[in-house]
């Protein structure tokens, strides 16, 4: 496969040391495996590493592994959260009787309250720190002042994820080095942390320009694109970047489970949606029977982290038997179009995608 080099060192790509201005998305719960994040990175792409629910330990233990795998630029994501005693356990209790079928279904004992419901967010940010990436990215909000200066000071540029104008606005002003613009179309949680969900969930077409045109920083798209047809039209759009999640969700080196992957064939057919009920946040997947039998509930599951924290270990036995139907399969609104293939290739792919969809518009130039 060849390319004639329309996206190469485009956008963002000096900005982070890149070859090509694409992001491999960060994607929590074990899916950014260091063989995927470096396996991205050698592909000349930013590989990033979603370590949301990492200790910090387990932080440290993935960033040597991706390290001794590539020795070209990553980044690292955190959701930004409050410290672990902070979050209110209302409807704890009904959620865990709520949950006591699905469990005796997976083969586990009734259920206890956890003991905490989350990492400590600033335990983690110092792990990060001490890794010092080349990027650090932020879901959920934006760190004090004083931790992002220790990021630059560290060496790490800093981008934040925006879902609306005013949240983008307000990574300006903390001083983020580009912008992503996840759009509703994303699949995994939403970042919305300025106004309402529903208000936040502005589609890419639509989100992108308004990013473009309000603030003066790249912007870099996300949400629902897949090949180099949705990379031409964001950058069309006005954006600097690209940042795909379920396209890598589909490679050889991604850890998610291989049932999950198969699902994604069938995605036209499932559907996908929002959804509250595996963790208590706004996050679109696949639609499958846990999602449709806890329906009911959306708005009464207690708040993310605690009913992430509730399901964690439901999840885990689903993914350990394979069971897609209590497995949260965390997809965007365009997951029939994955191709199963190792990194590398579809890197390669969408370049040349790229250049024959920019090709097709008439001989449109750089």
């Amino acid at each position: 496969m060849t390319t004639t080099g329309l996206l190469k060192g485009r956008g963002v790509a000096p900005l982070f040391g890149l070859d090509w201005p694409i992001v491999q998305a960060p994607m929590a719960g074990g899916i950014t495996t260091p063989a995927l994040v470096a396996a991205s990175c050698e592909a000349g792409v930013l590989g990033s590493l979603g370590a949301a629910v990492l200790s910090p330990e387990r932080i440290r233990a993935e960033v040597a592994a991706i390290r001794a795998l590539t020795r070209r630029p990553f980044a690292i994501n955190l959701f930004v959260l409050d410290e672990p005693e902070r979050f209110a356990r209302d409807g704890e209790a009904e959620a865990i009787a709520r949950l006591a079928s699905w469990r005796a279904r997976a083969g586990l004992p009734a259920q206890q309250p956890p003991a905490r419901v989350c990492e400590s967010f600033a335990a983690q940010l110092d792990a990060v720190i001490e890794a010092a990436p080349a990027v650090a990215s932020f879901h959920f909000g934006i760190p004090s002042r004083e931790r992002l200066a220790a990021l630059r000071r560290a060496g790490c540029r800093i981008v934040g994820g925006a879902t609306n104008v005013a949240e983008a606005r307000a990574w300006v002003e903390a001083g983020a080095d580009a912008i992503v613009a996840q759009g509703a179309e994303a699949g995994g949680h939403r970042g919305t942390f300025v106004g309402g969900f529903e208000e936040g969930a502005i589609g890419t077409m639509a989100l992108v320009p308004r990013l473009v045109d309000a603030i003066d920083l790249p912007v870099i798209a996300a949400g629902g694109i897949m090949d180099g047809r949705g990379v031409a039209a964001a950058f069309a759009l006005g954006a600097q970047g690209v940042q795909l999640g379920t396209a890598f969700l589909a490679c050889d080196e991604s850890g998610a489970h291989p049932n999950w992957k198969a699902a994604l064939a069938g995605a036209d057919t499932r559907g996908t949606r929002l959804t509250r009920v595996f963790s208590g946040r706004p996050a679109r997947g696949l639609v499958n029977g846990f999602m449709e039998a806890m329906r009911a509930d959306e708005h009464t599951v207690p708040v993310y982290p605690v009913q992430n924290a509730l399901t964690a270990e439901l999840r885990a036995a689903a993914t350990r038997a394979g069971d897609i139907e209590a497995m949260s399969l965390w997809a965007g609104q365009a997951a029939a179009l994955a191709r199963p293939m190792p990194a590398a290739s579809l890197v390669a792919r969408l370049a040349d995608e790229f250049d024959r969809a920019v090709g097709g518009l008439g001989g449109a130039r750089t």
